[in-house]
């Protein structure tokens, strides 16, 4: 009975180690099916926006209600020229839009590199063509990184005039705006993200907040004095 059932045992293990070795060939033979990379799926917001209008600042425009509207303390290591410039953040998404401004004909502290490697203060006066120059300048930086740098210009119903940028790739930052009525005033705007830069994973989120820059450049105003 004993050596039956030996027998019976060492009959199960070679069917078992057979089926096994089929499934195992049979699965090396099979073709290979790449399979795409996934993301998070992102939850987005409904739209809704409220007005910004601060007294002491040059302008106003609406904003979205899941976003936050600070002062500028700092921008990329340097105080700001003035205290007019203003960050749109969305805490959701790791996004912040730059405000900077610049009053034409005013005084500006400038960075000049020297021969040695550091650098000088200068300043100079913001002439209204030296300031589009340098927003071309600044957007032509992606170079490097981009895939497609294209412009338009902007005309909106409250008479704002300005150009948009739409950076391809995987740019530190894909959208640029600035806002100008060429005598006074100067805004420029860039939408950047606290991650690195993925064009596939941040797509869903840069079209989504490309109408919400939208709804900011057309809701834009220049206050006149006392407003």
């Amino acid at each position: 009975m004993q050596k039956s059932f030996l027998s019976r045992y060492k009959l199960l293990l070679i069917l078992f180690m057979g089926t096994a070795c089929c499934t195992f060939f049979n699965a090396c033979n099979s073709p290979y099916i790449s399979k795409k990379r996934g993301y998070y799926i992102i939850e987005l917001p409904q739209r809704k926006y409220q007005l910004f209008n601060q007294p002491n600042l040059p302008y106003s425009f609406e904003y979205p209600v899941y976003a936050n509207v600070i002062q500028d303390t700092t921008y990329f290591d340097n105080n700001p020229e003035n205290s007019y410039w203003r960050n749109i953040d969305f805490p959701n998404f790791n996004a912040r839009i730059f405000l900077s401004y610049k009053e034409i004909g005013g005084n500006s502290l400038y960075k000049i590199k020297q021969a040695n490697g550091q650098y000088k203060d200068s300043f100079g006066i913001n002439l209204f063509d030296k300031m589009v120059a340098d927003a071309f300048t600044l957007t032509n930086k992606n170079n490097v990184v981009s895939s497609s740098i294209n412009d338009s210009l902007i005309h909106t119903t409250n008479g704002i005039s300005g150009v948009f940028f739409k950076v391809g790739g995987n740019a530190a930052t894909s959208k640029q705006f600035f806002l100008s009525d060429t005598t006074k005033n100067f805004l420029r705007g860039a939408l950047y993200f606290d991650v690195t830069p993925n064009a596939d994973s941040l797509r869903p989120v840069q079209d989504f907040l490309q109408v919400d820059m939208d709804h900011i450049i057309n809701t834009f105003k220049w206050k006149n004095k006392g407003q």
